[in-house]
């Protein structure tokens, strides 16, 4: 049986618990978009890491990790990753790299960094990793798979014909120092010698494991609203982050997705610039953003204070509806319980109208935020393992909250720890 585990939102909805919580049940668990720019933040015995490539799965001995063809693949950010786990006492994971994964190049960190800094005021927000100039390349048909690394002639060329293209923007665009192929074919060839253990053709194991019947979580990276088609364009990621993408990420069939689970947070928080409607801005989002997360609303790979805002059941039911959603996993509840009253976007108000549906990129720069306010249950929730047994006013904002996104709340998140969980 084949899951998925995505984000409703902006990303950072708390997918790093939920996914280690469902990896303990799962034998394969697959990363099937993204690369290293965004994080996930996981509290187990062994300590609090924050992963970046590596699947969650990584902390059970029982499981197989997957690089998919649909990630970004930083070769030496992935040992890095694999040996800082391993140092700090978490036995060495099982890792599969599939063969058509494409290679996240150094040269792809710099472009990143020359573009933001040339935009300036006008940037993306970009975390600099490099995505935007990798998935350019790979739909440019210039990118580097990792088969290719295995066949020196093919590489040489190909490297020939990247630093051609790139040497002419360096030169005249960015005034940079240019590439020397040589180098970069001295970078591929000490890149092969690090990944080679792990390369396999991801899509036949995964088909035999299918046949096997073996359980398979796909883990996404970021949320709906990053998507390049279906988020907030431009202010979007450069890979797909929703559920229907994990089929092509992994090379399996979409009808083998048989369960979508969509991690909703109990309040909004983004990284990066774009629109973002129930943002709140002042004392009233530094109290939110320290409260919140585990040790505060900072990105897990940036730093970066993340922008904070209320429930926003207008993106969220987009954002669950885009997925798929078959469930959904309610988490950082716990946050709110300093309230007394907690406001909830219902609607967007654009050009004097109302709307409950979420709109192209162009009219949700004009949406101003239609509020509700619900009683708070002002009481600390965490401990609490019985759904009865929640505060009367905590249950209602979770049904309200289930009414309003029309998807079946099954999991409640109040607190960091892999066991603050109430299942419904």
């Amino acid at each position: 049986m084949v899951r998925a585990i995505v984000g409703a939102n902006w990303g950072d909805e708390g997918k790093g618990k939920i996914t280690d919580m469902l990896a303990k049940e799962s034998d394969i668990i697959v990363r099937f978009q993204g690369g290293s720019n965004a994080g996930h933040t996981i509290i187990n015995n062994y300590g609090k890491f924050a992963l970046h490539l590596l699947p969650s799965g990584v902390f059970y001995d029982h499981t197989t990790s997957i690089i998919g063809n649909g990630v970004a693949l930083n070769i030496p950010y992935l040992i890095n990753e694999i040996d800082s786990i391993v140092e700090r006492g978490v036995p060495k994971p099982h890792i599969l790299v599939s063969d058509r994964a494409q290679i996240l190049m150094p040269y792809h960190v710099l472009f990143d960094t020359y573009e933001e800094a040339r935009l300036a005021g006008k940037s993306f927000g970009s975390t600099k990793s490099g995505i935007a100039p990798f998935y350019s390349d790979k739909y440019a048909k210039i990118g580097i798979q990792v088969s290719e690394l295995f066949d020196e002639a093919v590489l040489k060329e190909k490297i020939e014909g990247i630093c051609e293209t790139k040497n002419v923007l360096l030169e005249h665009l960015y005034h940079k120092p240019l590439l020397d192929p040589a180098e970069l074919f001295e970078t591929c060839c000490q890149y092969r010698d690090m990944i080679e253990p792990y390369v396999c053709d991801v899509s036949a194991y995964l088909y035999d494991g299918i046949r096997a019947g073996k359980t398979i979580l796909l883990e996404g990276q970021l949320g709906s609203l990053k998507d390049p088609d279906h988020g907030i364009y431009p202010m979007v990621t450069s890979s797909s982050t929703l559920a229907a993408y994990g089929a092509i990420g992994a090379g399996i069939p979409p009808y083998e997705i048989k369960d979508i689970i969509t991690v909703v947070k109990a309040y909004s928080s983004a990284v990066g610039a774009g629109a973002f409607v129930s943002e709140i801005f002042g004392e009233e989002a530094d109290e939110l953003r320290r409260r919140g997360g585990d040790g505060g609303e900072f990105g897990a790979t940036t730093g970066r204070p993340r922008r904070m805002g209320w429930f926003d059941a207008v993106a969220t039911r987009y954002g669950c509806r885009i997925q798929g959603a078959t469930e959904v996993a309610f988490t950082v509840l716990d946050v709110l319980g300093y309230l007394k009253e907690i406001p909830v976007c219902i609607g967007y108000e654009i050009d004097g109208e109302v709307t409950k549906d979420f709109p192209a990129t162009i009219k949700l720069e004009k949406a101003k935020p239609v509020l509700t306010t619900l009683p708070g249950w002002n009481c600390d929730i965490r401990g609490i393992k019985k759904y009865e047994d929640l505060p009367e006013n905590c249950k209602n904002y979770i049904e309200f909250v289930e009414k309003e996104i029309g998807v079946r709340i099954s999991m409640v998140s109040n607190g960091p720890g892999r066991d603050d969980i109430i299942m419904r």
